[in-house]
C-alpha cells in the first residue's frame, strides 16, 4: 500500500516559499559573503535596463539584505568574477560555481528542437564570417563592446522587434548562449565582451556533465530555491524550460529520498499536486508548523525571484501582479513600476515609486492597498519602515508622497 502524502496548509506552503528565498528569518550581511549567500540560495538574479527606482537585481538583493553597498557587487562580479551574466529564466547574474549547470545549455545551442533554434542555427551558418570576426577581434582586442565590431554579415537578421537587422547584437547574443564570449563588464547599459575562455577565472569548474546529472542538479536548486511546487513551478523556474527528462528525474530524486512528495491541503480541500519539498528544508516545514516564523515586511522588484511565476503567485498567495510600464498610461490600474508588498505571508499593497536623482529623493506616487490589506497604524509603520530603507538604498534619502495613501499608512510616514 502506497504511504499516504505528508500534508501541509497552504499558510505553510506560502511561508516555506518565502523562507526559502531569504525574505525571513535572519538576515545574512551586507557584504561580498552575504552577497553570495543570497545569489547562490536563489540560483539568479535577473539582470533588466529598466531603473524607474533602482537596478532589479540591486533591489532584489536589498529585500534580502536591507541597505548594502553596490560596487561590493560589483566586484563580485568583475573583479573576483565569482558572478557572471548568463541566461538562467532570463538575462541574469548567476553563480561562477554553477558554470557545470549552465554549460549544458551552452553546448546543445541552437536547438533544432524548437522553430526559434533552426533559425538561429540557420543564420549563424549563413553569417559564418561574422562570427569568424567577431571572436577574432575579441581574441586580438577583447573586451570590446558592440560598436567596436564591424558588420560583416552576409544575411541580416529578421525579426518584427527591436533585433531586428542588429546583426553584430545578434550574433554576440547566440555567442553568449554557446558561452564562446561573456559579458566582462557593463558602463550603464552598454556591455563590453570578451571570450569566455579569457575571461572566466582558472578555478571555474568546467566539468562536462551528462544532461541527466545537470537536471538533477538543476531541478534540486530550483525546488530549493522554491521552497516548495509542482513538477510545473519547478520547470518555469531557475533553468526556465531546460529540464528534459524532468518527470523520471523527480521520481528517482524521490526514491533516492532527496524530495519528498507532500500535499497540500487547505482543510478538505487538496490543491492539485503532487507537490514536492527538498529533503534538506522539512526541518523547515516542522519549525513552520511549530509557529516558528519572523514576519517580514520588505518591498519586491517587479522581477523578483518570489514572483517571476505570476501564475503560481496567484495560486500561493492570491496576488495577482502585472508590470504596467509598457500598458497605455490611461489603461494603468496602479502606475508603471510598482513594487509589491510583501508584509509576513501576504501581499498587502503595491508602491509606485520612482527615484529622483536630481533631488535625492523617492518619489511615491500612490500606494494602493489590496482589499483584504490590514488598515491599523501599525501595518502602516512596517510598511512606511521598508519605504525608507529603500530610499536610503537608492541614496535618495528623502521620501516624498506626491499622491494617494491609505490615511492611516500616511501617518505612519510622519
Amino acid at each position: 500500500m502506497a504511504r499516504a502524502l505528508k500534508s501541509i496548509t497552504p499558510r505553510t506552503a506560502r511561508r516555506l516559499a518565502i523562507v526559502r528565498q531569504r525574505l525571513a528569518g535572519p538576515r545574512p550581511t551586507p557584504d561580498r559573503s552575504g552577497i553570495m549567500e543570497v545569489v547562490r540560495d536563489l540560483g539568479c538574479l535577473q539582470v533588466d535596463p529598466v531603473s524607474v527606482v533602482a537596478r532589479s537585481h540591486e533591489i532584489v538583493l536589498w529585500s534580502r539584505l536591507g541597505p548594502f553597498p553596490v560596487p561590493e557587487l560589483e566586484a563580485l562580479r568583475w573583479d573576483e568574477r565569482r558572478l557572471f551574466d548568463y541566461w538562467a529564466h532570463a538575462a541574469s547574474i548567476v553563480p561562477t560555481e554553477d558554470f557545470p549547470i549552465h554549460q549544458l545549455f551552452m553546448r546543445t545551442y541552437p536547438s533544432g528542437r524548437t522553430i526559434y533554434g533552426r533559425r538561429a542555427a540557420v543564420w549563424m551558418k549563413q553569417n559564418e564570417g561574422l562570427r569568424r570576426h567577431v571572436l577574432s577581434a575579441l581574441r586580438r582586442r577583447g573586451p570590446l563592446r558592440m560598436r567596436d565590431l564591424e558588420d560583416r554579415s552576409v544575411a541580416g537578421w529578421r525579426s518584427s522587434g527591436w533585433t531586428n537587422d542588429r546583426n553584430v547584437s545578434q550574433m554576440l547574443h547566440y555567442l553568449w548562449f554557446q558561452g564562446k564570449v561573456l559579458v566582462a563588464g557593463r558602463s550603464g547599459i552598454e556591455r563590453w565582451w570578451d571570450l569566455a575562455a579569457k575571461w572566466l577565472p582558472e578555478w571555474t569548474p568546467r566539468q562536462r556533465l551528462p544532461e541527466r546529472q545537470v537536471v538533477r542538479l538543476a531541478a534540486q536548486r530550483s525546488l530549493r530555491a522554491l521552497g516548495i511546487g509542482t513538477q510545473r513551478h519547478i520547470d518555469r523556474h531557475f533553468t526556465v524550460g531546460r529540464y528534459p527528462g524532468l518527470p523520471s528525474v523527480l521520481k528517482g530524486l524521490q526514491r533516492e529520498g532527496l524530495i519528498e512528495a507532500v500535499q497540500v491541503s487547505d482543510g478538505e480541500v487538496a490543491w492539485p499536486g503532487p507537490w514536492y519539498v527538498h529533503a534538506m528544508d522539512l526541518p523547515m516545514v516542522e519549525r513552520l508548523e511549530a509557529g516558528e516564523w519572523e514576519p517580514p515586511t520588505t518591498l519586491l522588484s517587479p522581477f523578483d525571484n518570489l514572483i517571476n511565476d505570476r501564475a503560481r503567485v496567484e495560486q500561493l498567495y492570491g496576488f495577482r501582479y502585472r508590470l504596467e510600464i509598457y500598458v497605455p498610461k490611461a489603461k494603468r490600474r496602479y502606475g508603471p513600476y510598482v513594487l509589491p508588498i510583501l508584509d509576513g505571508d501576504r501581499f498587502v499593497g503595491r508602491v509606485d515609486a520612482a527615484t529622483d536623482r536630481r533631488r535625492g529623493r523617492l518619489v511615491v506616487a500612490g500606494i494602493h492597498a489590496e482589499p483584504d490589506a490590514p488598515m491599523a497604524l501599525e501595518a502602516g509603520w512596517r510598511i512606511a519602515e521598508a519605504v525608507r530603507s529603500l530610499a536610503v538604498m537608492v541614496n535618495a534619502p528623502d521620501v516624498e508622497l506626491a499622491g494617494a495613501v491609505p490615511d492611516r499608512w500616511r501617518r505612519a510616514f510622519g
